[in-house]
């Protein structure tokens, strides 16, 4: 079989404009970290733990070690070039045009639905202080708020998450520091049962449900990830990304086993797996076991700065993908639209928009309850797809251009057998997914989105190709 000769990818184009890299290294590291920690963790874990048991530690720990790989391609492809913005942008070079549009609109969709999930669930945080006050108030400031706080420059985003992430590391660092006390002293729980690391053994063993128990945990927990790549989209934005971008990478396996599996570890070591309320979250349970007796606020507070966090990444990452979509083309020109700052506008305005449907949502009725949790599972799924995509990307860029990936200083570790590996393991979660009915859906759903996406890359190709016989 002959060898392809190694080819130059599309360059990015220089005269488009260029957003600012105001973000310094602090930044980074904190939107990595509000990146890897969901509100799931502190609302889907008392579920996760009652589906897998102990067994949890390790699902976290899998799902952490096989996105740490896929963080390690994102950081290689994108410090080979620096004018790419994003990874939609190395798609487009080593996958070709059509890896770009499939890969931005769907990371855009991807936030969109997550961010109309956090505006309902921060209406909701916001009416356990205020029930007496309209669901849309809440629903519609935050968006306001979020949208007047991102406008003025990238550097306010930046601080945002930094505080909203550094709240979200307290209030884990404070459960930890209290489930170790509890665990040292042999704290006993109001029915007698004493806190024990037994208890990863004694209540049915580590795998109290069996194999179907343990792949049960992956459903859940795969949700809690999203966001993890939001640092790449940062990048572009960053000062000295060499430097900084490595950092924020390289420290992501030990934010997963200090804030998932230290956090998950004090909880059933101290309340037994089968003994947490799956309906409630075990942070809760914990920090009034503490003896907070404001336990409840606290964590409600934490969850509500927790998704306002998630919206706030939502609206800044997909207003970067938009903008990089029209300066390839994909997307309305009107989009790449900077303000003297450096903020692409239109793009911002075009996100927020559709982050109004979460408002409307509040008022379709209970209904909509069951619809949300497919939903929020096609958004996992488009998740593995962008990942996916990152993925094969590094594999194209390991073939069309080896000088490139000789001369990185930041190569992936394992190189194309690690990203083999990953690949395997989405295939093992999508079988994960076919295992659930209401899972089970979302999985007959989502191709519906990638239909539509093939129909409009169609067109506006078709629309180019006339436009060029035309000249």
């Amino acid at each position: 079989m002959s060898q392809s000769r190694p080819q130059e990818p599309a360059p990015v184009q220089h005269e488009d404009p260029h957003l600012a890299r105001s973000l310094s290294n602090r930044h980074l590291q904190l939107i990595a970290i509000g990146g890897a920690i969901g509100t799931g963790l502190f609302m889907g874990s008392g579920k996760t733990i009652s589906l897998a048991g102990p067994s949890i530690l390790l699902v976290y720990a899998i799902i952490g070690f096989m996105l740490f790989f896929v963080m390690r391609a994102l950081g290689e492809v994108l410090l080979s070039n620096l004018e790419y913005r994003s990874f939609a942008d190395f798609a487009g070079d080593y996958l070709g045009p059509w890896a770009q549009f499939f890969t931005g609109w769907t990371y855009w969709l991807c936030w969109i639905v997550t961010g109309i999930a956090d505006v309902v669930a921060v209406a909701g945080y916001v009416s356990f202080w205020f029930p007496e006050l309209a669901l849309w108030i809440p629903a519609l400031g935050l968006i306001v708020v979020l949208l007047a706080l991102n406008l003025p420059s990238v550097r306010n985003f930046g601080e945002i998450e930094f505080w909203f992430a550094l709240i979200k590391i307290i209030a884990i660092v404070a459960l930890i520091i209290a489930g170790v006390f509890m665990l040292s002293t042999g704290f006993t729980l109001p029915n007698g049962t004493q806190a024990s690391v037994s208890h990863l053994w004694a209540y049915g063993g580590f795998f109290p449900n069996g194999f179907y128990g343990f792949v049960a945990g992956f459903q859940i927990a795969v949700f809690a990830f999203v966001g993890i790549e939001l640092v790449g989209t940062a990048a572009a934005e960053t000062k000295d990304p060499k430097v900084n971008l490595p950092r924020a990478v390289n420290s992501i396996p030990i934010r997963i086993v200090v804030f998932y599996v230290g956090a998950l570890f004090v909880i059933i070591t101290v309340i037994p797996w089968n003994q947490v309320d799956p309906g409630s979250s075990p942070f809760v349970a914990m920090f009034a076991l503490s003896g907070l007796g404001i336990a409840a606020h606290v964590v409600n507070f934490v969850v509500l700065t927790s998704a306002a966090s998630s919206a706030n990444s939502g609206i800044y990452s997909t207003s970067r993908m938009v903008f990089g979509l029209a300066t390839s083309h994909f997307a309305p020109q009107a989009f790449q639209k900077l303000s003297r700052r450096k903020v692409p506008v239109n793009a911002l305005m075009f996100s927020c928009i559709f982050l109004l449907a979460g408002v409307v949502l509040l008022y379709a009725g209970q209904s909509i309850i069951g619809a949300f949790t497919m939903v929020t599972t096609v958004s996992a799924l488009l998740f593995i797809f962008v990942w996916s995509i990152i993925l094969a990307s590094y594999i194209q860029y390991r073939r069309k251009r080896p000088d490139l990936h000789e001369q990185s200083n930041f190569k992936m570790p394992g190189g194309r057998a690690a990203a083999v590996m990953v690949f395997a393991f989405f295939a093992f979660v999508l079988w994960a997914l076919t295992q659930q009915p209401d899972t089970a859906m979302a999985m007959m759903v989502t191709p519906v989105w990638f239909v539509l996406l093939a129909v409009a890359y169609f067109f506006i190709r078709r629309k180019e190709a006339q436009a060029g016989s035309g000249r």
